[in-house]
């Protein structure tokens, strides 16, 4: 019978309230902020650290999960007699943390022969951020927890990760100019004129589709967004420090799909370091 275990990475962006219930291992990335040294949601929740980006002159860095973090985890599932581990982590092209996982379990199996027979250790990239990989890791624990095969769940999460989109449309591009996501020149012109950015997160990779001027034009845009996903297919608003314009978007789409999105989720430090604390976004599927 297979013992299945999820574990996963804190810019999944699960509260961690959430995942205790649902089974996930959570680890956290490390943060650096003015100075200090904290692990994320764990010493210091989301709302915190929009504060302190806000006040930090300098972008707070973040640090990618070792190897040997990894090991340790493993090592800790194969001693509970768990027959298949499924490690989801962070876009490969933005963290060394898919890179981690990988030489952890190779290590495991090096280590311990017997591992490679008792514990199947599955690491896959999410190739995005957010929401887009702990959406879908949770609906991997609840497959689980009614029994569904393994090898359901994985193909699920790699069709997930195949077809997930993210369009974000930040409040403002100071974040984006200091995180080089865009260039100075582009963000001075871009305050000059009202414009504000459509970043589409997929595949691994982000790119400004268009721009568009003024705030009234944000919910607008997303909804057609949507209107090219699959009939009924799951949706996500992302949000930051700001709900106003996330939570009109959710009601938007609910008029217009008929159906209300899955949940409205804070995007955490990896991304609100790169793009600024004040997003509206949705997360959807595409058939590409």
């Amino acid at each position: 019978m297979e013992k299945i275990k999820l574990i996963t990475d804190s810019t999944s962006d699960i509260p961690l309230p959430v995942a205790e219930a649902l089974g996930i291992d959570v680890m956290s990335i490390m943060l650096s902020v003015n100075g200090g040294s904290y692990a994320e949601q764990r010493d210091l929740s989301t709302d915190e650290f929009y504060e302190l980006l806000i006040q930090s002159d300098e972008l707070p860095t973040t640090s990618q999960i070792t190897a040997f973090a990894y090991e340790e985890k493993f090592k800790e599932y194969l001693d509970a007699g768990y027959t298949d581990v499924i490690c989801v982590t962070i876009n490969s092209k933005g963290s060394a943390t898919y890179q981690n996982a990988l030489m952890a379990r190779n290590t495991i199996y090096e280590n311990y022969p017997m591992a490679v027979e008792q514990m199947r250790i599955h690491v896959l990239d999410s190739k995005c951020y957010t929401a887009v990989y702990g959406f879908a890791v949770q609906q991997a624990a609840h497959m689980a927890a009614r029994g569904i095969s393994v090898d359901e769940i994985l193909g699920f999460l790699t069709d997930w990760f195949e077809k997930a989109v993210v369009y974000v449309i930040p409040s403002t591009l100071k974040y984006a100019k200091k995180s080089g996501r865009v260039s100075a020149a582009a963000a001075f012109a871009g305050d000059l004129l009202g414009l504000k950015p459509v970043i589409r997160f997929a595949d691994g990779d982000n790119i400004v589709i268009e721009k568009i001027r003024g705030e009234k034009k944000i919910v607008p845009t997303l909804v057609e967004k949507a209107e090219q996903m699959p009939k009924g297919a799951p949706y996500l608003v992302l949000r930051g420090m700001n709900s106003e314009l996330p939570e009109e978007l959710a009601q938007a789409l609910t008029e217009k799909l008929g159906y209300p999105p899955e949940d409205i989720v804070k995007i955490g430090a990896a991304v609100s370091i790169n793009i600024g604390p004040e997003i509206t976004a949705i997360l959807m599927l595409e058939d590409r």
